[in-house]
């Protein structure tokens, strides 16, 4: 089992995901149209379904995405060193964001 689980981390970083997520430029991605048709279609298929779960899952990923790319979080941790003023904030708004969906997930359902 931890040769598989090696050969799926090797993978991970050799496609260099992380990095790629990291420079995800917001702007241009919500302007492309090959990202943004299939992101309105969603939108509208969930609205015909009345999936208002799977509609309020989505924002709150989303707003939790934009939250991670402000000042605030970028500048929690200076020169290796935590910045607590920021940090409880962070942590705070992941938290509820983290509660927010397992209540949508596990509690509520559909």
């Amino acid at each position: 089992m931890p040769e598989f689980l090696t050969s799926i981390i090797d993978w991970f970083h050799a496609t260099q995901i992380p990095e790629q997520i990291q420079n995800v430029e917001v702007l241009a991605l919500f302007q492309n149209p090959y990202f943004l048709v299939p992101f309105i279609g969603m939108i509208i298929y969930f609205l015909y379904k009345q999936a208002v779960n799977n509609l309020l899952i989505m924002a709150i990923c989303i707003g939790l995405w934009i939250f991670t790319g402000t000042d605030m979080v970028q500048s929690a941790v200076v020169a290796g060193e935590i910045q607590i003023g920021k940090v409880l904030p962070v942590i705070g708004v992941g938290m509820a964001g983290m509660g927010a969906l397992v209540y949508l997930v596990f509690i509520k359902g559909d």
